[in-house]
């Protein structure tokens, strides 16, 4: 099998990924620098199949040197968090992590030698938030470069990603793949360092990731219910074990070289509908639920709905893992977490 490099195979997705890669019977490099969780430990730690690295994926160097014998280069390392983090660090997510995908791309082109090495791919994360702009739905692959740009530092960046992938492409003849996720859930996400708390009501929250904060809240006994804006706002929670199988595929799949895919289930929740399914398997049918509504912050995008035929037709993927059943997975970790502190 293809030996595998991930950057940012510490973090939240790319655990997910690591595990479907080893799964699959890849051998697989993580590279990570520990930067936004601290060091963590993963299920898949003493695989006889998986190597860590802790490194700085900015390290020209070091990265050349890790993909001169890799087949494929899953490029998910980013700075990355909820929407608090998109105003916190305007700056450091538009500066970092625009040296992590220049650094990242030097080391490919490197590494590839016009075709002469070993690397085959760079599979490429973007996001769902290229589409921030957008007026019409759903959001089509293709749309980023017909509607405005994003107007968080977070989405440009992540546009620019895109444009880096292109660009290698075109000079140096980099084979790529883009991907696309929608609003990941799943276990393994804790708090970040550096995280800013705010006030919902009476909890102080770090993550500011609807799903985790919103179960944490009800948990903690928060009631009304504090949830941001008036809870219209749309979203394709999409489980993380699905992201994985779809980043997997269209690294392997022959006929994913050179396009772009967004990945995501096409069932699609308001905040309000999230609110009710999680408050009913915490609380019960008897407890009436009450919301209070908080001021939206400027980037919480009100509608994100991915088209996803194109993924289903090219790929054969398609995500299966309903919300209902997400969440009986994520509700016991995060009891679990708050419990011990790390959420």
């Amino acid at each position: 099998m293809s030996k595998v490099v991930v950057s940012g195979s510490a973090g939240f997705i790319g655990g997910y990924v690591c595990e479907e890669l080893l799964k699959r019977g890849h051998d697989v490099v993580g590279i990570d620098n520990y930067s936004k969780y601290g060091k963590v430990v993963k299920s898949y730690d003493s695989h006889p199949r998986y190597t860590f690295v802790e490194g700085d994926i900015r390290d020209v160097e070091t990265m050349t040197g890790l993909l001169s014998d890799a087949d494929h280069f899953i490029a998910g390392a980013a700075l990355i968090g909820g929407i608090s983090y998109f105003h916190t660090y305007a700056y450091d997510l538009l500066a970092q992590n625009e040296r992590i995908i220049a650094s990242s791309c030097d080391a490919a082109i490197a590494a590839f030698a016009g075709g002469q090495g070993r690397l085959k791919k760079v599979t490429y994360l973007s996001s769902s938030m290229v589409f921030e702009s957008t007026t019409h739905w759903p959001s089509e692959e293709g749309d980023e470069r017909r509607i405005a740009p994003p107007l968080s530092s977070y989405g440009f960046q992540k546009l620019a990603v895109e444009y880096f992938a292109r660009a290698a492409w075109d000079q140096y003849k980099l084979p790529y793949t883009i991907l696309r996720p929608f609003n990941c859930v799943g276990i393994g996400e804790s708090r970040a360092l550096g995280d800013v708390e705010i006030d919902s009501g009476n909890v102080k929250l770090a993550m500011s990731h609807v799903v985790p904060d919103l179960v944490q809240k009800v948990l903690k006994g928060q009631d009304p219910l504090h949830v941001l804006g008036d809870g219209s706002q749309v979203r394709h929670y999409t489980y993380g074990g699905d992201l994985a199988r779809g980043i997997v595929d269209a690294m392997e799949h022959p006929d994913a070289l050179n396009e772009d895919f967004n990945l995501s289930t096409p069932a699609g929740h308001s905040v309000h509908q999230l609110a009710e399914i999680i408050w009913r398997k915490i609380k019960g049918p008897g407890v009436p639920l009450t919301l209070t509504f908080d001021e939206a912050f400027e980037h919480d995008v009100q509608k994100r709905v991915p088209a996803t035929e194109k993924a289903l037709k090219v790929l054969g993927f398609e995500a299966t893992t309903s919300l209902e059943d997400m969440l009986d997975e994520v509700i016991p970790w995060i009891e679990t977490a708050v419990a011990e502190g790390t959420i």
